[in-house]
């Protein structure tokens, strides 16, 4: 897994890494730049008497853009500095940096006469703006930003939050981001992630030694599908690799209802059952022979089946009816492990009594996942909270919500979007980074309840957020994968599957 570090984080880090470590100051500026100098020289950007601009400002970011300076001059590189803010109240390691930079012929300038460079590169705030930038800074970003020339941006592109994404009043537009010691969260995060270009994480000593206890709060899976498919005995049978239910499919919405099971068969389950609408029988039996059938609304074929599973899932195109309501009662009072998805989620959140049940299953220590949108958050939140959280409240900090509710609910929370958040009451939150665009499209996310719940089936010995977690990447992955076969305008769910 990969750790993504808010700026609080990271200047614990930075400042354990200096205080408790022992590296000075200097030394990790001096790391930064040579990194990102050699990250410049690997992409053959240093050559000699190319023209560089370093827009630097007077923190600890401005003093990594300084040595960088020094660096490309030693390599025979034009090089321009251009500094803004007050020199008077500049860090003592930025002061140290300039004046060892008085030995080289570098040009300071106030204000920049040309628009054309071969490298801009942008050292103004790194991770520690937390405001909009106005007056004198932002107009120094858009002028960067219409300047030609490769454009590289040290940490994090100055007007990104890196705790949010949020774009603060501008934003340098990169190219490249040279990163250090961890990555950002913000680097990833809507809209910001599109001012970053490529990110690349550079190792400047701050490292796992600086985090002790002190864990951040949010990280990537990583790994490849192969990698991440729940691992199979080759001494097992159908029953070895898990029974999964899935009642899904009303009148009308056969396609969720076979999404979601075939997209479980090719995760990996030995067996899974289809309850769904009687009309869907025909449909599912010729699509797809290899599912088991029920009739969702048949009491006798409701409760054999739950208990012959190793995990259920509700929801993908269900609808709400009486038949449906019931059936979420029933597999609510259960004690396999639970997914609830889509009409299932819709359900809940209009029904405190159900709520209080799920609340009540969930302290009593029952495996339960809830893998809303956006959308069906809100409703699933003001339903449980009596409360009124807006889209655009939501859309600050989905992950905050999300573990939030998580935490009141004992459950398991997939936050769904553009990025997509697991959160869990005793875990940090899990932000996937994998995916595309064109997943963005009906069906999509019956395909995730069924991979998801084929992770939950199989008998292997990860515990239950773990499987969560990568279940969503490999979602992702397929996604990704799909999207490079035929481009991410022309991607539909069931591509996502084969």
């Amino acid at each position: 897994m990969r750790y993504l570090v808010t700026s609080a984080e990271m200047k614990q880090y930075d400042k354990a890494t200096i205080e408790r470590i022992g590296i000075p100051g200097p030394v990790l500026m001096e790391r930064a730049a040579l990194q990102t100098f050699a990250v410049l020289k690997e992409r053959g950007f240093v050559v000699p008497y190319k023209k560089t601009l370093i827009l630097a400002g007077v923190g600890n970011n401005g003093g990594d853009g300084l040595v960088l300076a020094r660096l490309l001059c030693e390599a025979n590189l034009e090089v321009y500095v251009w500094v803004v803010g007050d020199e008077a109240k500049a860090t003592d390691d930025f002061k140290l940096q300039k004046k060892i930079l008085g030995s080289f012929p570098v040009q300071f300038m106030s204000v920049p006469s040309e628009k054309a460079y071969d490298i801009v590169v942008d050292a103004l705030f790194g991770v520690g703006l937390s405001r909009p930038l106005e007056g004198k800074y932002k107009e120094a970003i858009e002028s960067l930003n219409q300047m030609t020339g490769t454009k590289l941006a040290m940490d994090v592109p100055s007007g990104v939050s890196s705790d949010t994404g949020e774009i603060l009043g501008a934003s340098f537009g990169a190219d490249l981001t040279v990163t250090y010691g961890f990555e950002k969260k913000g680097l990833y995060l809507y809209p910001g992630t599109t001012k970053t270009g490529e990110v690349i994480l550079a190792d400047v000593g701050i490292g796992c030694r600086a985090i002790g206890e002190n864990l951040p709060g949010t990280f990537a899976m990583e790994g490849s599908i192969e990698e991440l498919l729940p691992k199979r005995d080759p001494n097992g049978n159908k029953g070895t690799f898990g029974k999964a239910l899935i009642l899904a499919g009303s009148y009308n919405m056969a396609g969720a209802a076979l999404l979601c099971t075939k997209a479980c068969y090719r995760t990996g389950a030995g067996m899974v059952k289809l309850l769904t609408a009687p009309e869907n029988r025909v449909i599912v039996q010729e699509s797809l022979p290899e599912a088991l059938l029920g009739n969702i609304e048949e009491e006798k074929d409701l409760q054999e089946s739950l208990a012959w599973c190793d995990a259920v899932c509700i929801g993908p195109g269900l609808g709400k009816t009486d038949a449906t309501k019931h059936a979420l009662e029933s597999v609510l009072d259960a004690k396999k492990p639970l997914i609830i998805d889509a009409d299932g989620i819709n359900m809940l959140s209009e029904d405190q009594k159900l709520l209080e049940v799920l609340k009540m299953q969930g302290q009593a220590g029952r495996l339960i996942l809830l893998t809303p949108h956006a959308g069906e958050f809100l409703r699933l939140w003001n339903g449980f909270y009596k409360d009124v959280l807006s889209m655009q409240e939501f859309k600050k900090s989905p992950w905050d919500y999300a573990k939030r509710l998580a935490e009141e609910l004992s459950v398991i929370i997939i936050a769904k979007d553009a990025r997509t958040f697991i959160c869990a009451p005793t875990h940090p939150v899990c932000m996937n980074l994998s995916g595309n665009s064109g997943m963005a499209t009906a069906g999509s996310g019956d395909v995730l309840a069924g991979i998801l719940t084929a992770f939950v089936a199989a008998k292997t010995s990860e515990d239950v957020f773990s499987k969560a977690c990568k279940a969503v990447r490999v979602h992702g992955l397929l996604g990704d994968a799909a999207a490079k076969r035929m481009g991410e305008h022309a991607v539909m769910a069931s591509e996502l599957i084969p």
